[in-house]
């Protein structure tokens, strides 16, 4: 058979845009059970009588999914175990807060540091990255455990085991992206990037509300790393077990072999939108990474509790997760990426300018109220804008410009501990309390407010930005003609069969 040309993205309705991905069949619209063997499995059929291509997705793409919510979750669990309560495991460990918050802060410079490894991986597949995360954190996590249980804790077993969990959280908070464009179409991508990607949250908003229960004096904190042990090793094992990648594609963008990596980073330092969605992706997971760490170090000076600052935290991941289950649909149906962009970045910056003056208050309803509508405006831009860095980069592959934009949020969210940590007040100033952290509050109010021209300049044809306006991988998706049909949902759609 001669060689079909290649796909023309931009043109809606061409049954050209899939030729190259399409094998023709005469006379019937049925599908066999298997693929001829020559033919490879991601390649789809279509039938010639109709002149129709159709795409499929699978219900085993749950599995996958699910276990990259379970491990975002359970990682991100790690990551604040010691934050929550960092002033019981000061004292158990007999160190000082600014040495606790070290844990964190070598978490997520590990993760900058095998980011290298994650995008090779990732372009492997998924479930290689999940597998590799499902081995390094059950490592990590029982030998933090020993380091608590050795006699009187000994922290540089717990910071070795905190380390190898580190380097487990990019290979799954930086596949989401991957795994969505290899499973689901362009009306559930956002969806699934969503669900995957905010688990990480979820799990660090679990962390900040179970951890306070959990360990209410110094020796219960080797009980509560046991715990959070325990429900790592159950959260792992599954990972073996998941499919590694459909035997169809999902969308015509999906079919498209991916540029190389090499070409695929030289593209991308010659991409302007790549760079202004970087800067405020990175600036404000690296600040929210910071707040979750040190929002107990930050309420406690003006009266609150361990409790209560984790009340605080939890509202602050809950009510982002309800609100991107909302948002995340919706924009799967009008794909507004761009418009969405420009309206949450400047709520995202109002709030952390507000926080400011929250903990002053020494109420709980300003904490909670701003920590609210933060966390609201951020999780419904964090896959919003990892599926339009996807648009605007396609046709590389979705691994690479997600890992560098997470690894630049925890480089940053390490040196902005640092920092805000530097800024605490050492002695009372007036109203201002011993240990206040209003100076950090400050510092991480001034970036938010700085990065917000970046994202407003994408689409501004004025600056030659009106490429952002195109469509990349979705105009494949939307340039080809679909069937009647709604795409079957499992493996007997290859049969012309109905799915259940």
């Amino acid at each position: 058979m001669e060689p079909l040309p290649p796909p023309k993205g931009g043109e809606k309705g061409s049954s050209q845009a899939v030729q190259n991905v399409a094998v023709e069949t005469q006379g019937s619209s049925s599908y066999r059970d298997e693929p001829p063997q020559d033919v490879r499995p991601n390649i789809q059929t279509r039938t010639t009588s109709t002149a129709t291509q159709q795409y499929r997705v699978y219900k085993r793409r749950w599995v996958g999914l699910i276990q990259l919510v379970l491990l975002n979750i359970i990682i991100s669990w790690d990551w604040l175990t010691f934050s929550a309560v960092s002033t019981t495991s000061a004292e158990y460990f007999n160190v000082s807060e600014s040495t606790i918050n070290w844990l964190s802060t070598a978490f997520l410079f590990a993760f900058v540091i095998v980011s290298p490894a994650v995008i090779w991986t990732l372009n492997r597949g998924p479930k290689v990255a999940i597998i590799v995360a499902s081995i390094l954190t059950f490592v990590g996590n029982w030998i933090r455990y020993a380091g608590t249980r050795a006699s009187g804790g000994h922290f540089g077993v717990v910071m070795f085991g905190q380390i190898i969990i580190g380097l487990a959280q990019p290979f799954v908070l930086a596949a989401p992206t991957r795994y969505s464009d290899l499973w689901f179409t362009e009306k559930g991508r956002i969806s699934a990037t969503a669900v995957a990607s905010l688990a990480n949250p979820l799990g660090g908003a679990l962390g900040q509300l179970v951890g306070p229960f959990w360990a209410t004096s110094p020796s219960q904190v080797p009980n509560l790393v046991l715990y959070t042990a325990i429900i790592s090793t159950c959260a792992s094992v599954p990972s073996f077990f998941i499919p590694s990648a459909p035997p169809t594609p999902p969308s015509a963008s999906s079919s498209i072999p991916k540029t190389p990596l090499r070409a695929t980073f030289r593209a991308l330092s010659r991409n302007p939108s790549f760079f202004l969605i970087l800067l405020p992706f990175a600036v404000y997971v690296g600040l929210f990474n910071a707040m979750s760490s040190l929002l107990n170090q930050i309420l406690g000076p003006y009266g609150y509790s361990e409790d209560q600052a984790g009340i605080c935290g939890a509202l602050l991941i809950v009510i982002g997760l309800l609100t991107s289950a909302v948002t995340s649909p919706i924009i799967d149906r009008t794909h507004a990426y761009l418009l969405s962009i420009k309206i949450l970045v400047p709520v995202i910056a109002a709030s952390y300018l507000c926080f400011i003056w929250a903990p002053p208050t020494r109420t709980l309803v300003a904490p909670y109220l701003i920590a609210s509508v933060l966390g609201a405006s951020s999780f419904s831009l964090v896959p919003i804008a990892l599926e339009y860095l996807v648009e605007v980069t396609f046709p590389a592959s979705p691994e690479v410009g997600s890992t560098i934009s997470w690894a630049g949020g925890q480089l940053l969210g390490g040196v902005f501990i640092l920092a805000m940590d530097a800024l605490r007040e050492e002695e009372e100033d007036g109203a201002t309390p011993k240990g206040s952290m209003w100076r950090a509050l400050v510092f991480q109010a001034v970036l938010a407010v700085l990065v917000v021209p970046a994202p407003l300049c994408l689409g501004v044809r004025r600056f030659g930005l009106g490429r952002d306006r195109e469509k990349g991988r979705l105009g494949v998706d939307e340039g080809v003609e679909q069937s009647d049909a709604p795409p079957q949902d499992d493996e007997g759609a290859l049969r012309g069969e109905s799915g259940m």
